[in-house]
């Protein structure tokens, strides 16, 4: 079944409590590799559905939206620092839950929150479910229904916040769900087959909570932009210090190790009231988020190639099979490179390359068959 993202907890600027937010951390990491394996395999099915190129959209919105939740996750969880948060870290943490997250895809963007992100990875993956057929038969109908119901929930809260000069045909579209459901769920408990109702359902439910969904963004995107760059700029200062801590960490964890500057937003200086120099300032804010990015990719990255190294190291040894004086000098130095701190990423590198080669070496020649009578030159 299709994974459904947490609850999160609070709202803006405010202060959770450490349960709650730990609790809301675990479950949003479970969904986030929940979704990303549905992801890979919805993937697999629409590269090989007939309709292939009318679903490639879809597929790589949710794959960018997944990469913008994912990547946000990763900042909560530095600034949770395993719990050790005070009052400014804690309100730094619901910022960045309730904080504008980009995702960029087929060379648009779309500026939500991570809670809303998480809801519109839900509404594409099931609609991607529905139009490839993926969903579980008639065993989990019941199920399938229940989660239609929720969501005709969640779409009549949408419908409530949009103005009122779209709101009607907001209205016609739930009103029309919402009858679709009742009379889908009343065949159901007179025994009717519903099979070949409740796919194009689960479709025209998710289109519409996804389309509701980009619609509010897209206004807020319009709102009022001194507000707009006041928000943006408090995100950017959290993200800015969560980054720093991972290059940090990185600095002091390997070498060599990347050397982009993590800007400070704070240096841009107050948000400005006229039209022009607002202009000007939401133009490096966006430079600044673009930096962001790029540095929490490349230290990350850093940090993901000594937790490759390692692991190559350990499986090649694995893989030795039989003790080796050789290869178990050559893994004791490895492993004495990744105790060091910081870590030598090329000597390390170096030497699981010759842990490789010798290791492939000793596999093709086969067992040493070497003994005292051709250390004499004599012969059996």
């Amino acid at each position: 079944m299709t994974a459904v993202a947490p609850q999160p907890p609070g709202r803006m600027g405010s202060t959770v409590p450490a349960k709650q937010m730990l609790d809301y951390l675990d479950a949003l990491g479970r969904w986030r590799d929940a979704r990303r394996a549905e992801l890979d395999e919805l993937d697999r099915a629409a590269l090989h559905s007939p309709d292939a190129d009318a679903l490639s959209p879809d597929v790589m919105l949710s794959m960018a939206v997944w990469k913008s939740v994912s990547d946000r996750y990763e900042l909560l969880l530095v600034t949770w620092d395993s719990g050790r948060v005070g009052q400014t870290e804690a309100e730094r943490l619901t910022t960045l839950i309730w904080g504008g997250l980009d995702t960029s895809a087929a060379g648009g963007s779309l500026a939500v929150s991570l809670p809303e992100a998480c809801t519109l990875s839900d509404a594409l993956a099931g609609s991607l479910r529905a139009r490839l057929a993926l969903d579980p038969g008639d065993a989990d109908l019941a199920a399938r229904l229940r989660g239609l119901r929720v969501q005709v929930e969640r779409i009549r809260d949408l419908v409530a916040r949009e103005p009122a000069n779209v709101r009607d045909v907001a209205t016609k579209t739930l009103d029309e769900l919402d009858r679709r459901v009742t009379d889908t769920t009343e065949r159901a408990k007179r025994g009717a087959d519903i099979g070949g109702l409740i796919g194009p359902l689960e479709q025209d439910a998710a289109r519409a909570e996804r389309d509701l969904i980009v619609g509010g963004a897209t206004r807020r995107e319009r709102a009022e932009d001194v507000a707009k760059a006041r928000a943006l700029r408090n995100e950017l200062e959290a993200q800015g210090i969560a980054v720093r801590a991972v290059a940090d960490r990185c600095v002091a964890s390997v070498s060599p190790a990347p050397r982009l500057a993590v800007p400070d937003v704070t240096a841009l200086g107050p948000v400005p009231n006229t039209p022009d120099a607002l202009a000007a300032y939401l133009v490096r804010l966006d430079a600044v988020r673009r930096a962001l990015g790029q540095a929490q990719t490349a230290y990350g990255a850093a940090l993901e190639r000594r937790d490759e190294l390692a692991g190559r190291l350990d499986a090649y040894r694995v893989k030795a099979g039989t003790t080796n004086e050789d290869l178990e000098e050559l893994y004791r130095r490895g492993r004495a490179a990744l105790a060091a701190e910081p870590v030598d990423l090329i000597r390390l590198g170096a030497l699981i390359a010759a842990y490789e080669a010798y290791l492939d070496t000793s596999t093709t020649a086969g067992p040493d068959r070497s003994g005292p009578s051709s250390a004499t030159g004599g012969t059996p």
